[in-house]
C-alpha cells in the first residue's frame, strides 16, 4: 500500500508541466551560459586582435568593447575611473531588473499577451545579462584588461563583412566597417540575441505594442 502510494505521487509529479515562468528561467540561464562560453573559448584560445576568416562573409575575430553593444562607447571619467563605464554599467543593471518585472508582469496577463513577445522579451533579457556578466567580473578575473568592478570590457567575436555598401547614409554609417564592407561591427552572442529579438518584436508583434 505504502508503495503504491509512493508510486501516485511519483506520477503526479512527474506529470506536472514546468510553469511558463520557470521556463522562461531555465531558458535565460542557458542562453547566458551559452554565451559566456563562447567568450571564454575565445578568450582562451584567441589573443586579442586576432582574426580568423572562417567563410568570405564570416570571421571570427577577439575583439575587448569598453562601450555599448557593437563597439559603441560614452564618455569616461578622471582620476583614472571610468565614470561612463560605470554608469552604463549601472543602467544595465536597471534595465535587466525592469526587464524582469516586466517578463514577470507579461505571464501574469496570462492569454492576453502573445508567448512570442515573452520569448522576445526573454532574448533580450538574456543578451543584457550576458553583457553584464563581462561588465561586472571580467575586469576583476581578466587580468590584461586591467580595469576593475562594474568596468570590465565585453568580449566581442563575430563580424559578419556581407558586402560593400560604399553610399551608406551618414546616420547608418556605425554599420560599415573601416573597409567599407556591410555589416562592419563586431559583436557577441548576447549581442546577437537582442537584435534577433528586436527585429522579431517589431515584424512580428508591432501591433501588440500598439
Amino acid at each position: 500500500m505504502l508503495a503504491a502510494s509512493r508510486g501516485t505521487k511519483f506520477r503526479d509529479m512527474s506529470n506536472k508541466k514546468l510553469s511558463l515562468g520557470h521556463k522562461i528561467a531555465i531558458w535565460t540561464v542557458a542562453l547566458v551560459l551559452i554565451d559566456q562560453i563562447v567568450k571564454m573559448l575565445v578568450h582562451c584560445n584567441m589573443e586579442v586582435g586576432d582574426r580568423i576568416e572562417v567563410f568570405k562573409w564570416f570571421n571570427l575575430c577577439y575583439v575587448e568593447n569598453p562601450g555599448f553593444a557593437f563597439g559603441m562607447q560614452i564618455g569616461g571619467g578622471g582620476n583614472g575611473v571610468d565614470w561612463g563605464k560605470i554608469a552604463l554599467s549601472i543602467f544595465r543593471l536597471v534595465m535587466i531588473g525592469a526587464l524582469i518585472y516586466g517578463i514577470r508582469y507579461l505571464i501574469k496577463k496570462g492569454s492576453e499577451v502573445p508567448k512570442g513577445v515573452i520569448y522576445g522579451a526573454m532574448l533580450i533579457l538574456a543578451g543584457a545579462i550576458g553583457n553584464m556578466v563581462d561588465s561586472m567580473f571580467y575586469g576583476l578575473f581578466i587580468e590584461a584588461q586591467g580595469t576593475g568592478f562594474l568596468t570590465g570590457k565585453v568580449i566581442d567575436m563575430l563580424h559578419l563583412p556581407l558586402f560593400k555598401w560604399e553610399s551608406c547614409p551618414s546616420f547608418l554609417r556605425f554599420l560599415v566597417g573601416g573597409d567599407g564592407y556591410f555589416f562592419g561591427a563586431v559583436f557577441n552572442v548576447a549581442d546577437a540575441y537582442i537584435s534577433c529579438a528586436v527585429v522579431y518584436l517589431l515584424i512580428f508583434h508591432y501591433k501588440f505594442f500598439k
